[in-house]
């Protein structure tokens, strides 16, 4: 789903970056009332997680492969802004570093893969869980059909850059009818991947995934045929240190990214992501430009002057893990910091004029 530069237009992508710039701004204020000090570094980890997991590209039809977007698995585990955040981290570093999609295209890329992805799985998600009994089961379906529209949502909204910006003369029908197809078949792998992470997440910090909150319900007591709320429990002893720190979670999180991108990786699917096979198959590709960071020493994916494949796909998958978690890490402590210091400017009285 990574738009090359020279598919869209320049006055679209101008506008794309625009529409991707706002959206980015409203995330970081927004991201302020979703990130506290346990929070701000599993952002910064969740950012890792999806740059690894976008390296393993799953077959879903004859010489076609799709890898996951993350804005659904995003927004669910730490927050719709703090989702778009995530997204546009891991879009922004493999621009740079690995010359996977357009730096013309970065805003079109931002605004598929990081702001459609989050706005329309977060929605799904909020309105299943509301028809859904409160549970962990059911955080788990709608983070599943949350992620599954998302991948088709982010293949209609490429379509409308095309329709408005396209650079070949292809039907527009042609190109809604290839990418929506193929992209649904790859939401199905979204879905599975979101669902599993969710789940897993949620079954050791249920108290860690933003999606979940506010599910406890409260114990009912069955008394003379009737239900009623059982007392209040009486004041627990204080939560040990070592239980209420993210510090496992978060070191087992990124050992996990580590291995997938550096080990993993090397046996994903070779086939041409969706949307690189409906470009070839329709011509979409025909005025494409090469990445302006072509020359970098981990293009594709491989560091520079290392002969040994897996070797060299590991290395750069590493780096990667390492550059994007401590990028993220640092964003999100940042707009961490910023809240604290507007909560204390807010609480600080004004002083009193005499």
């Amino acid at each position: 789903m990574h738009v090359p530069d020279g598919f869209i237009n320049a006055p679209v992508s101008v506008a794309a970056g625009a529409v991707a710039a706002t959206a980015v701004a409203v995330s970081l204020r927004g991201a302020r009332r979703e990130l506290d000090e346990r929070t701000a570094p599993l952002a910064g980890l969740v950012a890792a997680f999806i740059f690894a997991v976008q390296m393993l590209n799953f077959p879903v039809a004859a010489g076609t492969s799709g890898h996951l977007l993350g804005g659904a698995l995003a927004a669910i585990l730490v927050g719709p802004y703090t989702g778009v955040l995530c997204v546009s981290v891991v879009l922004l570093m493999q621009g740079i570093l690995f010359a996977d999609g357009g730096l013309t295209a970065l805003g079109v890329n931002i605004t598929n893969m990081a702001v459609v992805t989050v706005v329309v799985a977060y929605a799904v998600f909020r309105g299943l869980l509301r028809l859904l009994p409160a549970g962990r089961r059911s955080v788990t379906v709608a983070a599943f059909a949350g992620a599954l529209l998302s991948v088709p949502g982010a293949a209609v909204m490429f379509t409308l850059f095309y329709a408005l910006g396209g650079t070949t003369d292809v039907p527009i029908g042609k190109v809604f009818t290839a990418m929506t197809g193929v992209h649904v078949l790859i939401g199905i792998g979204e879905a599975v991947i979101t669902a599993a992470t969710v789940g897993a997440v949620i079954a050791v910090r249920p108290d860690l995934v933003h999606g979940a909150r506010g599910l406890a319900v409260p114990l009912k007591l069955r008394v003379d045929g009737q239900l009623i709320d059982a007392p209040a429990a009486t004041p627990a002893a204080p939560v040990p240190a070592a239980a209420r720190s993210t510090r496992p979670l978060w070191i087992s999180g990124l050992v996990t990214a580590l291995v997938l991108a550096g080990f993993v990786s090397y046996y994903a699917s070779s086939s041409p992501d969706g949307l690189e096979k409906v470009a070839a198959d329709q011509g979409i590709d025909a005025k494409a430009r090469e990445h302006a960071a072509a020359g970098s020493p981990l293009a594709d994916y491989s560091v520079k002057d290392v002969s040994d494949a897996r070797l060299s796909g590991g290395l750069a998958g590493i780096i990667g893990v390492g550059g994007t978690v401590l990028v993220g890490t640092g964003i999100f402590w940042a707009v961490r910091r910023r809240r604290a210091e507007d909560l204390t400017a807010t609480a600080t009285p004004a002083p009193s004029a005499h």
